[in-house]
């Protein structure tokens, strides 16, 4: 059950169990113990909606998998969750609830960097270990010793990852293009996102010939777009949120806008839900992702999407889950992981052991955690969507015959359409 948070509701405190009282008691009783509460928020309305649903099921889906395994040091664990309806005022507000009114154990982060900035602050307060969920680069700031992200565009420069796929792609081909367009949602991810994208530019030996931000509200994209074709660029690069990320491609499709390359930080494109409106639209782009259903990555998490995928038609949410759901799964077993390792909630001991050790997950093996909680190693995919007609349905986004893996070379299935016409379809 979902909890819609309101300011009144943070301050009456009403409604945050996922189980009734009488449940959790037996529960508890069952396993020898009280339940370990994990507290955080997850969108579940608003425009993050669409991959905060998904994560909510895999966070869910851990917690049964984990109590049917006698819970962890013996107790059960209980999720305490709202809806933070991708607002980022009412972040602050629900994470002091957690920790002050709920009595959560331990905090997780909640989806997104606009939702994760505002609470790492209120965490830091606490002292509590934060591993957020897709958040780029918010520790720059805070350099908070016990912040971790579950993140594969982390790593040592991790606003550059996202984009830098896109240029290594760009700088390899013969001709070399020359000219970037940089458009950017006025927001904290996009922000990021290009300046990231910004320092590829001087990587990789471009030149930016239009780079403006837009608001969040927009929702007419033709103006940005005949800005953008009026500076000729040979690279479009975009960094967006879902809702711009579809008006961006809609307009550029209407206006027979068809740079060399396009793409690059467009949050929303891995949303089933946006690839079946975009269908043809897609056509060409390159752009981020974070896991794909290839062989090799299917392997280690295929049981959890048999799970959520039985479930996902009847909560109306994204039926396939690859975006997101497990990823709220995956960041939850490295937390669990470090509770068994140390057989303690104590956040201080759960840092250094976060600090000190790989972790392996259904999503990916591996990961380590750098000083300031980014991942040591980047693990960014970019792939570029190809052949997809407007007959294109949930069998064709379930698998991989629709996009192609452009970087990194060890998870690469295939090589760029150059320049981006020769894949658009007509």
């Amino acid at each position: 059950m979902s909890h819609k948070l309101t300011r009144r509701g943070v301050n009456t405190g009403l409604g945050a169990a996922l189980i009734s009282p009488a449940l959790a008691a037996r529960r508890a009783l069952a396993q020898g113990g009280e339940p370990i509460k994990i507290g955080f928020s997850m969108a579940q309305t608003g425009s993050l909606a669409g991959a905060g649903q998904q994560a909510l099921l895999g966070a869910k889906i851990w917690e049964e998998d984990t109590n049917a395994k006698g819970g962890l040091l013996g107790r059960p664990v209980k999720l305490v969750y709202y809806d933070d309806q991708t607002n980022p005022s009412l972040v602050p507000q629900i994470y002091t609830k957690l920790m002050d009114v709920d009595k959560c154990d331990l905090v997780m982060g909640p989806y997104g960097t606009n939702m994760v900035a505002p609470a790492l602050p209120v965490v830091m307060q606490k002292g509590k270990v934060f591993i957020g969920l897709f958040a780029l680069d918010v520790n720059a700031q805070f350099h908070y010793s016990k912040y971790f992200v579950m993140l594969p565009t982390s790593g040592p420069h991790p606003r550059e990852v996202l984009t830098e796929g896109l240029f290594q792609v760009a700088a390899a081909q013969n001709p070399k293009p020359q000219t970037v367009a940089i458009a950017a949602e006025d927001a904290e991810f996009s922000h990021n996102a290009a300046d990231g994208a910004r320092d590829n530019v001087k990587k990789f030996g471009f030149k930016v010939v239009y780079d403006k931000n837009y608001p969040p509200s927009t929702t007419d994209f033709s103006p940005i777009i005949h800005a953008i074709q009026a500076t000729n660029p040979d690279l479009v690069v975009v960094c967006s949120y879902p809702n711009s990320s579809v008006g961006m491609l809609q307009s550029a499709t209407e206006l027979g806008f068809k740079p060399k390359i396009m793409g690059g930080g467009m949050v929303g494109l891995q949303y089933t839900a946006i690839k079946s409106k975009l269908k043809s639209k897609l056509n060409g782009i390159v752009n981020y992702e974070n896991w794909v259903p290839s062989p090799k990555l299917m392997a280690p998490a295929a049981g959890f999407f048999k799970k959520y995928q039985a479930r996902a038609p009847g909560l109306g949410i994204d039926p396939l889950g690859y975006y997101l759901g497990g990823w709220g799964y995956a960041y939850f077993q490295v937390l669990a992981r470090a509770i068994e390792a140390t057989k303690s909630i104590d956040d201080d001991k759960l840092a250094n052991y976060l600090h000190g050790n790989a972790f392996d997950t259904i999503m990916i093996d591996g990961v380590r955690f750098s000083k300031y909680g980014e991942w040591v190693k980047a693990r960014q995919l970019q792939v570029q969507y190809h052949d997809i007609t407007d007959a294109a349905d949930l069998e064709t986004w379930r698998g991989m015959s629709y996009q192609t893996v452009l970087t990194p070379p060890d998870m690469k299935t295939g090589d760029v359409i150059y320049p981006y016409a020769n894949a658009v379809k007509a």
